[in-house]
């Protein structure tokens, strides 16, 4: 079990990378159609709502389908809108294309519930830390990685590279991952009403949802905001560089196991974390605000925020997985649908408020959907 949960981790890692290739490529992507950088911006919000779609209508089939093809499948239309995005010479369907990355890049999200399923309770927090740190690495090396590809290569090198990436997964995830049955039986139409009652019958689902969306919410926005504050002066940061701070987002992976260790379900436990991660966030968004010419308070508050985020998804994703064991795919659908939805918004907040006034006002602004969250949290019973 051991090395199949690691293995799942390192899959987790590859495919949630198609998500954020795009970041670093902004400036590539802006000169290669003749738009500007805010405008090619946009494709990083069109994927975050294409994976909020997929997550809304794929996800909650892992409960009625067996999942292990279910994985096969989605995976499979990933390579094919992947080379498509590599060879498009429209900025339009490009943005079509972007949005189905996303909605067939929800391959994590199944694999999750099948690694929670195939553990005991009191291991359970520790296997989702495990596997939520493999997503982490994954988020974190693929702006690196895009970075160096896009500047080296070009920017549609890093599509084919990830098409092949997902190919090769393909193959391997046929052969490794175990056969599940499903916990569901009945209608597509039916399995979607559950969804909807289950999000009226639990609160506790409904605040670890917000809470969520929220935290991811200031994480998208800085992500992407940050690309236009460090090409910009006085930093003048090429693709590489900017990319290179991807890096830094690993200090949340290796606090991720950590978390889950201490993550045991409990309302009061999953309070006191998400607390604890919500103050983490702020006090990163202090050390950009006073950034100026210093880069080491951007590095400072990149570990600050990933580490508070991984803080409130891994005690609220345990929190929720011991809710209802028969229906975790279905939770999880509303709990990432929701920080999707959160994420897609959060990185539109925040490219609007950096051309509206800057950096200071960017930071100020996404600072209270923080504050929201603490609220949001103290209403926890």
């Amino acid at each position: 079990m051991k090395y199949l949960t690691l293995f799942m981790a390192i899959c987790c890692g590859l495919v949630v990378a198609n998500l954020y290739y795009c970041q670093p490529l902004l400036p590539l992507i802006a000169h290669d159609f003749g738009i500007r950088e805010a405008e090619a911006g946009s494709i990083t919000y069109i994927t975050q709502l294409g994976y909020a779609a997929g997550l809304l209508l794929f996800v909650p089939l892992g409960d009625l389908l067996e999942k292990k093809q279910q994985i096969v499948v989605t995976t499979t239309f990933s390579v094919i809108v992947l080379l498509g995005a590599a060879f498009t010479k429209s900025f339009l369907l490009l943005q079509i294309l972007c949005f189905l990355i996303g909605l067939f890049s929800i391959v994590p999200q199944l694999i999750i519930p099948l690694a929670a399923s195939l553990t005991t309770d009191e291991k359970r927090g520790s296997v989702i830390g495990l596997v939520m740190g493999g997503l982490l690495i994954g988020i974190v090396s693929s702006r690196s990685l895009s970075g160096y590809i896009g500047h080296a290569f070009g920017w549609r090198q890093m599509y084919y590279t990830a098409a092949t990436i997902c190919f090769l997964l393909v193959l391997i995830i046929q052969r490794v991952f175990p056969a599940s049955k499903p916990t569901y039986h009945g209608t597509y139409s039916e399995l979607m009403r559950s969804v909807v009652y289950y999000i009226k019958t639990y609160p506790q689902l409904r605040i670890a949802s917000l809470s969520n969306a929220l935290s991811f919410a200031s994480m998208s926005a800085f992500w992407v905001t940050m690309v236009l504050f460090l090409a910009a002066k006085p930093f003048e940061y090429n693709t590489v560089e900017i990319g290179l701070f991807g890096i830094i987002g690993a200090s949340g992976a290796l606090a991720a196991p950590l978390i889950g260790k201490r993550s045991s379900g409990a309302v009061t436990v999953v309070r006191n974390i998400s607390l604890l991660g919500l103050l983490a966030q702020l006090l990163g968004y202090a050390a950009f605000y006073f950034t100026g010419s210093k880069i080491i308070l951007i590095v400072l508050g990149i570990i600050l925020l990933d580490i508070g985020h991984q803080a409130l998804q891994i005690s609220n994703q345990t929190l929720i997985y011991s809710l209802n064991p028969a229906a975790r795919n279905r939770f999880n659908t509303v709990f990432m649908t929701s920080t999707f939805i959160g994420g897609a918004i959060g990185s539109a907040i925040g490219i609007f408020l950096f051309n509206l006034g800057g950096w200071s006002v960017f930071c100020l602004g996404t600072a209270s959907l923080i504050v929201c969250n603490a609220v949001v949290n103290m209403k926890r019973k």
